[in-house]
């Protein structure tokens, strides 16, 4: 079931959403070669202790996951597309970085990701991360009342595609609100015009996940967790939750 959030509501995820985004602008602040993937997890834990909030993350079970993970940021590096566990892992020069960070305020989530480079950057790796942002943009910008998640999927995938990028298979945005992950799931390619209808009221997540070696193929890692690039190409992720609104997208968190 699809719950449609009233105006007060989705100001209330509008918090949780405002956490994320403190908690992503520090991490990406303080992410430094040779800083390791457990010290960014302490940085973003440092932020929900500071604002009350609570994980969105920790403790999380999905069913194909072996066990609950153990920590409050995803941390996936270079060819690691989405979900990597914060380890002793110390960033290098060049390091691409994609971290994903939930919150809860009062029962209510919000969910974000950024990409970028640590020390010097490769510019196939920035043009990678500046087209995923451009495929989230025109996500959100197709996220009108009225209009259908097809549109949404198809202004996210033509971008990839169009760069010569590959799209994660089987994965892509979800529904958010009481629960971190909600019904619909928002997927980066669709037809125009095709698939649920939204309404004002209804937050999404849309995370665009763009492999630069063109395939969409992935292998899971040992942590039963972590999916990486069959390829071994590296990959860029960014999301953003929104709001539905007879204004159009609001983005619930941004700074």
């Amino acid at each position: 079931m699809i719950e449609l959030k009233t105006p007060g509501e989705l100001d209330a995820m509008r918090l949780a959403g405002k956490v994320v985004a403190t908690a992503l602008q520090a991490v990406r602040a303080d992410a430094a070669v040779g800083m390791s993937l457990k010290e960014l997890d302490e940085i973003a834990a440092g932020v929900l202790s500071d604002t009350g909030a609570r994980s969105s993350f920790k403790n999380y079970h999905p069913r194909f996951a072996p066990s609950p993970y153990p920590a409050v940021l995803c941390t996936s590096v270079n060819d690691a597309v989405v979900h990597g566990v914060p380890t002793d892992y110390r960033l290098r020069d060049g390091d691409l970085v994609s971290v994903d960070f939930g919150a809860e305020v009062d029962g209510w989530h919000g969910d974000a990701a950024v990409s970028f480079v640590v020390g010097t950057a490769d510019q196939r790796d920035l043009d990678l991360i500046a087209t995923t942002e451009r495929g989230l943009a025109a996500g959100i910008e197709a996220a009108q009342p009225g209009n259908r998640l097809g549109d949404v999927g198809h202004a996210i995938g033509v971008i990839g595609r169009g760069a010569g990028y590959g799209l994660l298979a089987d994965h892509g945005g979800h529904g958010i609100g009481h629960a971190m992950h909600e019904e619909p799931h928002v997927p980066n390619e669709g037809s125009p015009g095709k698939g649920l209808s939204l309404r004002p009221g209804m937050a999404i997540a849309i995370e665009p996940m763009f492999i630069r070696g063109g395939g969409d193929a992935y292998r899971a890692g040992d942590d039963g967790w972590t999916l990486y690039t069959k390829d071994g190409s590296r990959a860029a992720h960014v999301e953003h939750t929104i709001a539905i609104t007879d204004e159009g997208p609001r983005v619930l968190t941004a700074l």
